[in-house]
């Protein structure tokens, strides 16, 4: 049986990827497509049992990958777990944040100021802390990929409380990372979708509406979770070297630059 390292041109061979909120859609997509280009993934998230199928799949397949329990709000804990990956790895090649916001979304005349908070705080703490943890061991190798998703872009809609803003704080954080590790050879990318319908359970609330509510897509089709994966391994290779602070849009046209 051919194994991931008996296949030739991938174009993440070699690479160690720590990837936070991999028990999510969006997590698992790319935890999946970084496994399938070859590099060895390390699964973070608060919930080992929830790790472990995804872990399994990439196995199963040929692929390492490593699960591990962290807070990713823990500085200590961020820290120990990268220092942890890079002892034994010998490297830590990319890092990527895609955990939930835990948003609440409601008017903002509605809302309380910890739902607002919420989602805020969350991201520029979490997306701070990984990408300091990470940062740490890239400078040294002068080489890097830090990702995260979910790009708001210049239009929002009705009722999302504080997840648009804390998108928009990603973004802003982004830029200022790149600047900052830019000298070192890291490089600091989101990727936006304007939404995957595929990530919205199919029993969840009033879901059929929620599709019909995002924007269209200029190219009739929107992105699917197999797009994320791709993409996110594109950016995340030498292939992509000179993109560094800026978003990647995949939204099939949804979402206009």
């Amino acid at each position: 049986m051919t194994t991931q390292k008996g296949r030739l041109g991938m174009v993440l061979e070699g690479k160690v990827a720590v990837i936070y909120g991999a028990a999510g859609a969006i997590g698992g997509a790319i935890a999946r497509a970084f496994a399938r280009e070859g590099a060895s993934v390390y699964l973070g998230g608060r919930t080992r049992d929830k790790l472990e199928p995804l872990a399994d799949g990439i196995r199963a397949k040929g692929g390492m990958a490593d699960v591990g329990t962290v807070d990713v709000t823990d500085e200590e804990a961020v820290n120990a777990y990268v220092d942890a990956i890079a002892a034994q790895a010998g490297h830590v090649d990319i890092s990527v944040n895609v955990i939930g916001l835990g948003d609440v979304q409601q008017p903002l005349p509605e809302i309380s100021v910890a739902d607002f908070l919420q989602p805020v705080t969350t991201a520029v703490r979490t997306h701070f802390l990984t990408t300091k943890a990470a940062s740490r061991h890239m400078m040294r190798q002068r080489s890097g990929v830090v990702l995260a998703f979910g790009g708001a872009g210049a239009t929002t809609m009705p009722g999302l409380g504080g997840f648009v803003v804390a998108l928009d704080a990603i973004e802003s954080l982004r830029r200022q990372w790149a600047c900052d590790l830019g000298p070192y050879g890291i490089r600091v990318v989101t990727l936006k979708s304007a939404g995957i319908p595929e990530t919205i359970p199919e029993d969840f609330p009033n879901r059929d509406q929620i599709v019909a509510g995002l924007p269209p897509a200029l190219l009739g089709e929107r992105a699917t979770l197999e797009d994320v994966g791709n993409v996110a391994a594109f950016v995340a290779s030498d292939r992509a070297r000179s993109l560094t602070a800026t978003a990647v849009n995949m939204s099939a046209g949804a979402m206009m630059d």
